[in-house]
């Protein structure tokens, strides 16, 4: 049995401390940022990219539009989506729940998914974020507090979308080994709003369209960085960390986000009821057809490292912000939901290519910064 912690709980981040409780050590004002080129180059030179933090700005006008639109133009299918993927989880763990969402992306649909359970069911499920880090696994001091306190209630991760399902396995693995470790039955199964990798069994959809919340960084996730795990700042008795960028609370957008999405749920019951039927008359069995592709460009492009190869437009949206790429591929080039794409790809002056036999709608390719000998 795990030994009783008691770790104290730092209030963090910009959202209403009922909508999440943040299991993150704060690490404002001690952790520095290293710019877009410094970090990659460290990553790519064999620093894990979870020990360094990118420098976070105020987001441009140009990226502040773009979110925008795409908030109005997304906002329902969201909440239908958001509505599934809670009708999923109630219907497969009961009213015994607790929701665990994976910082920092997975944080805002997390709390959609607590606020619809209150709307449509007068559930108040306790609602956590936590960190995973590929290659490192999730924060087990984080998940040993949940059960401590919590040991009754069924475990539900929860992300905002899937890649090539890196963090899935990452999860699957994290899983198994606390369940050795500790006894433990936590369920490995990773609810996410849009599985266009299908390598999820709980998911809203399986489009491949822009969920706004992934146009920005902290300021849409309750102003939290990206989680660290790096020893110079982090004991093996502490979570797992993360900053508070007080600087951008003028830029903050979190709680509009969520007020946009709740909004539209009670008239996206009829939607949300046609989209569950559909989900559960068809085959949702993951097939992992996102990774099979993403091999594929790997060997197309001639690409070393897979983690260069960001696909779907939520990841190829993140490329394009806070990473250097390379080149962009593009399904259709004329495709609606890839305006923003276009758009961010021709002010960075990242060239766009037309790649037809694609899983997803696009794919971000990261620029190598190594020297080939």
């Amino acid at each position: 049995m795990p030994i009783k912690q008691n770790f104290p709980i730092t209030p963090m981040g910009s959202y209403p401390p009922e909508d999440v409780t943040f299991l993150l050590k704060d690490l404002s004002g001690v952790i520095e940022e290293r710019g877009t080129e410094d970090r990659e180059e460290a990553i790519q030179s064999g620093v894990h990219y979870s020990e360094m933090l990118p420098i976070e700005y105020k987001p441009t006008s140009e990226y502040m539009e773009v979110y925008q639109k795409a908030l109005v133009e997304y906002a329902e299918k969201l909440a239908v989506a958001i509505g599934v993927v809670a009708e999923e989880i109630l219907a497969k763990k009961g009213r015994n729940l607790i929701l665990v969402s994976l910082a920092r992306a997975g944080t805002p649909i997390g709390i959609l998914i607590k606020r619809y359970l209150s709307f449509a069911y007068n559930l108040d499920a306790p609602h956590y974020s936590v960190s995973i880090i590929r290659g490192k696994g999730i924060d087990e001091q984080a998940i040993r507090y949940i059960k401590e306190n919590h040991p009754d209630s069924q475990i539900q991760f929860i992300d905002g979308w899937t890649g090539k399902g890196a963090i899935s396995r990452e999860l699957t693995q994290a899983c198994q080994n606390m369940n050795d470790k500790f006894g433990y039955h936590l369920d490995d199964s990773l609810a996410v709003l849009a599985d266009p990798g299908h390598c999820s069994e709980i998911y809203g959809t399986r489009e491949d369209f822009l969920i706004p919340s992934a146009c920005l960084n902290s300021t849409v996730s309750g102003l939290v960085s990206r989680t660290v795990h790096n020893k110079a700042y982090i004991s093996d008795q502490d979570f797992h960390g993360a900053k508070y960028y007080r600087h951008l609370e003028e830029e903050d957008v979190s709680n509009e986000f969520i007020a946009t999405i709740v909004k539209e749920f009670p008239r996206a019951g009829r939607d949300i009821q046609t989209q569950l039927d559909k989900i559960r008359s068809e085959h949702t069995i993951p097939n992992w057809s996102g990774a099979a592709c993403v091999k594929k460009i790997q060997v197309d492009f001639l690409i070393d490292d897979i983690n260069h190869v960001k696909p779907g437009v939520g990841e190829t949206t993140r490329v394009l912000l806070r990473r250097v790429p390379w080149k962009i591929l593009v399904k259709d080039r004329y495709d609606e939901r890839l305006k923003h794409i276009i758009l961010l790809a021709k002010d960075r002056g990242v060239p766009i290519e037309e790649y037809k036999d694609m899983t997803y709608t696009c794919c971000g390719l990261i620029k190598s910064l190594r020297k080939k000998l």
